[in-house]
């Protein structure tokens, strides 16, 4: 009776465990994100977890590691919206113009559709921009694991589209504007909502957003193109 209960309770306990690590990974990066590393004890973690504080130190042996776990979180919840907007962030087959124009509206229609109505991506948001402005190495593993290689992607992307080099200057350039315009609108959120009249960013207004980020990127490859047929005239 005691082995067939053991064996019932070990996936349990194993379930317990893993929505416990789920739990504190969810809950530092909210806290951290809005109160800061220093300004964060692991009891308030594991208040906010409702898991007991002593469960920090076995899951990741500390609020250092901890941290670490919010970062592996983020990239691993990115990596997931940028394969599905990208095709996978390593280099993929060589793209037409026309498909390349199109893989980049869809990139960034979905980009916009999570960073501005997504609640997780606001705790995500706040997580990275304490790390911004305070570099840790959770920094550096946002970087190496989303960062970059989206970056990387997107400009390989926009060359196929245009011509230009995936690393030139004005491209790289390029992309970090049509990165930009859409995280304005989830950490400027609260004076976009005052000045548009609106009580929330949920679906409807999300849909008002992608449309006008579209609209401007749409602006900026026409803008392009007739520069480039002048030059070709020329």
């Amino acid at each position: 009776m005691n082995k067939h209960s053991g064996l019932k309770r070990q996936p349990r306990e194993a379930t317990t465990a893993e929505q416990t690590r789920t739990a504190l990974v969810h809950a530092a990066l909210k806290l951290f994100g809005r109160q800061g590393f220093d300004g964060t004890s692991t009891r308030e973690i594991a208040a906010e977890a409702k898991a007991n504080i002593g469960s920090i130190a076995y899951h990741f042996g500390g609020k250092e590691g901890l941290r670490a776990a919010a970062a592996d979180f983020i990239v691993d919840t990115i990596q997931g919206i940028a394969g599905q907007a990208l095709g996978g962030v390593q280099a993929a087959a060589p793209l037409d113009p026309e498909a390349a124009r199109a893989q980049l509206f869809i990139a960034l229609e979905r980009m916009a559709g999570f960073v501005v109505a997504s609640p997780q991506a606001g705790e995500i948001v706040q997580f990275v921009l304490r790390e911004l402005s305070h570099p840790t190495a959770a920094l550096d593993r946002i970087y190496a694991g989303v960062f970059e290689p989206a970056h990387r992607r997107l400009c390989h992307i926009w060359e196929q589209a245009t011509g230009e080099p995936a690393e030139s200057e004005a491209t790289k350039l390029t992309v970090f504007t049509m990165i930009g315009q859409v995280i304005y609108f989830r950490i400027g959120r609260e004076a976009v909502m005052r000045r548009m009249g609106w009580r929330e960013i949920g679906n409807e207004e999300a849909a008002k957003v992608v449309a006008v980020t579209t609209g401007n990127f749409r602006a900026m490859l026409a803008a392009r193109d007739a520069r480039a047929g002048k030059k070709g005239k020329s």
